[in-house]
């Protein structure tokens, strides 16, 4: 089946969707994860552990002597495990519309499926849970670090909000780590399109790339800012997810690392059957369904959570 023709349920292999449809649904992922925008990529072997190494400092280069002793680096790399975890959403759909509308359904896929994945990804790696409140796979995540700043503590004399954010950066700095950029909730981008002077001066200027659909959206006191609503915790049209009141998180993004699985699979199958978030189990095959098991491998590793600062709100519905 040539890329350019019309896509049929019937051409689908019944275990596997070939990679002309996955692939770009594995790649928007990154892009639209907020963490995996300032984090840096590894590879990441599904066999076994991946030894990634972070940077505790840069070595220090001195001055020496002709034929003199020369100096010993004094800088240093932790050494952290990586293993992949598997993300799996299961999503039915009725028969007539996958054999009406294939073409559109794979189109719905590539858009829909990064934007299940990316949020896992960072729900996972912000906050430590899953989707659904329980632990998460990885065994540090950014909300560890003990430091934080309430957003709201500056008066508008002395800088307000943005004052805020400085001052947690200047947490980081004075801890010796670098400040190279931040996740934030969408929440939070009115209050800083918002923030004005005495005078009533907007303070900061709005760097969004509109329509490029990525995560990384401009820069906020000089360095990257990355949004994601996995950083409140708060879903869109998700009844059972809560607001913490986080609305921020930035520090020393050399302090984590990422990895993605190449074993991704998008299963078909007209057969099997599935238990509702009810309990209730369904057929695919009695109730004329096509059910679409996506599955994917991400990792993760964070050197040191006191690299990050919280910057905290108050949660909608308070």
């Amino acid at each position: 089946m040539a890329h350019t023709d019309p896509i049929k349920l019937s051409d689908i292999n019944p275990t596997f969707l070939p990679p002309t449809i996955v692939a770009p649904i594995f790649e928007k992922s990154v892009e639209t994860s907020a963490v995996m925008s300032l984090a840096r990529r590894v590879p990441l072997a599904m066999t076994a552990n991946t030894a990634v190494p972070v940077p505790l400092d840069v070595p220090t280069a001195d001055w020496v002597d002709v034929a003199g002793r020369k100096p010993l680096g004094t800088g240093g790399m932790d050494i952290k495990q990586m293993s992949g975890k598997k993300i799996a959403v299961l999503i039915p759909v009725a028969m007539e519309v996958a054999n009406s509308n294939a073409a559109g359904l794979w189109a719905q896929l590539q858009q829909d499926l990064p934007t299940a994945f990316s949020r896992a990804f960072d729900r996972a790696t912000i906050h430590g849970k899953t989707m659904k409140g329980a632990t998460g796979p990885f065994a540090d995540y950014l909300a560890m670090t003990t430091k934080s700043v309430a957003l709201g503590t500056a008066s508008q004399g002395t800088g307000g909000i943005w004052k805020d954010v400085v001052d947690g950066m200047e947490k980081i700095v004075d801890d010796d780590w670098d400040y190279t950029g931040t996740v934030a909730d969408y929440r939070l981008k009115p209050k800083l399109l918002g923030a004005t002077d005495t005078t009533g001066r907007p303070i900061l200027v709005d760097t969004t790339v509109p329509g490029t659909g990525a995560a990384l959206a401009g820069t906020l006191v000089g360095e990257p800012i990355a949004y994601s609503r996995s950083v409140s915790g708060k879903v869109r049209r998700q009844s059972t997810s809560t607001d913490s009141g986080l609305r921020a998180i930035g520090g020393d993004w050399s302090q984590t690392a990422y990895g993605v699985g190449m074993d991704i699979s998008v299963k078909i199958s007209r057969e099997a059957t599935y238990i509702d978030e009810d309990g209730g189990v369904h057929s695919a095959f009695q109730e004329n369904l096509v059910l679409l098991l996506a599955e994917a491998y991400y990792g993760f590793v964070l050197g040191d959570a006191e690299a990050f600062v919280k910057f905290t709100g108050t949660p909608s519905g308070s």
